[in-house]
């Protein structure tokens, strides 16, 4: 694979605007986020029951050097790329980049929302939104549709709507509303997800864990490297849960999270599993966690540089790189450099499968 080549981002993301959630059920009609001006904030998204206001400038940074994260910005200084189809297909071609996976971002948020009437709500006007807004070019805007799962013959349904929509994943959020995503309640969900052809994606920020802990140290920055650990614990579950044993083809993406910790993860679950299962009470697995890691689920970077010194511990086919825009971790507008810098010293098989080839037959996204 050349450096000009075009690569595959599996994982960017919409800055939403208010017209995202215009289309919500008018029962929420006056409780849908609003976008206003904050002096403090600048650009921000108010949810205004939960006394929230998102600083969208500070998580929508796409062309904005890091020392300027802080500052407060008016809505006219957050890239259109973010919400305007037109503007990001422009983006792709200055990039190099083939096609998008597209999440949201004040979606995320709302994944910890405690009514979930209001987040259903929420996701299926986003939902309407997202694919108006893939339409644009849907193999280059790859969407992903956001499920609340308030029950699991609705999340069914909500799963059927999704992939009607034209989407190629489903989000959920990380803390369930109906027990934990391990017990055997949601057996017809997962069957649901291979049935449809829809990969399950868990991304950072949906989890109340790693994010409201208490922060040890002085540092704040603490709070934001602990981003990863949300979905960490959910891979756990998962695996150590039986829910790969009895969906063997279910797969599972975590989102942002990096992936260079893959390797020693997969060594402490085998670890826990097979010193420590006879005493702490565990489901019986039919293979060692860490087969089910490389087997069943995907992780996406975007600069983690450690990817290539840890690459012989990586099934490298589940390993996805992503641009992140236009998110403050992104690699825009440096994203050839970044794809240069960790992938150093790869063979170009892996360079393939990494930048492009992984992401292409996941989402079935044409060469």
């Amino acid at each position: 694979m050349s450096a000009t080549e075009p690569v595959i981002s599996a994982d960017s993301h919409i800055c939403e605007i208010e017209a995202c959630y215009a289309d919500i059920d008018p029962k929420f009609r006056e409780r849908r986020p609003r976008a206003i001006f904050d002096e403090h904030a600048g650009a921000v998204l108010e949810i205004s029951d939960l006394g929230l206001r998102i600083p969208m400038g500070l998580v929508c940074t796409g062309g904005r050097p890091p020392e300027d994260f802080g500052r407060a910005i008016g809505w006219e200084e957050i890239h259109p790329a973010g919400f305007d189809a037109d503007e990001r297909l422009a983006i792709q071609e200055a990039e190099g980049v083939r096609a998008e996976v597209l999440y949201p971002s004040l979606g995320m948020i709302l994944c910890n929302h405690p009514d979930h009437d209001y987040k259903k709500a929420c996701f299926d006007a986003y939902n309407r939104w997202l694919a108006g807004f893939c339409e644009r070019a849907p193999e280059r805007l790859i969407g992903v549709g956001q499920a609340a799962v308030r029950t699991i013959d609705e999340g069914i349904e909500e799963l059927r709507a999704i992939k009607e929509q034209g989407f190629r994943s489903v989000m959920l959020p990380g803390d369930p509303a109906v027990e934990d995503y391990d017990h055997a309640c949601y057996d017809p969900l997962w069957d649901a997800c291979i049935d449809l052809g829809l990969p399950v994606s868990f991304h950072i920020l949906t989890t109340k864990d790693g994010i409201l802990d208490r922060i040890r140290g002085k540092s704040n920055l603490v709070r934001q490297i602990n981003t990863v650990r949300g979905v960490q614990n959910i891979l756990m579950v998962m695996v150590l849960g039986g829910v790969f044993d009895r969906h063997p083809d279910l797969r599972m993406i975590c989102v942002e999270a990096d992936a260079g910790w893959v390797p020693h993860f997969k060594f402490r679950l085998d670890h826990a599993y097979e010193r420590h299962r006879h005493h702490l009470s565990t489901t019986e697995l039919q293979r060692m966690p860490s087969a089910y890691i490389d087997e069943n689920v995907y992780v996406t970077f975007q600069d983690d540089y450690s990817v290539k010194h840890v690459a012989g511990g990586l099934e490298l086919g589940r390993v996805m790189w992503a641009t992140d825009f236009p998110h403050s971790d992104g690699t825009y507008p440096h994203t050839r450099e970044v794809i240069d810098r960790v992938t150093e010293g790869l063979g170009a098989p892996a360079r393939e499968a990494l930048l492009r080839g992984n992401a292409g037959a996941l989402y079935d996204i044409p060469s």
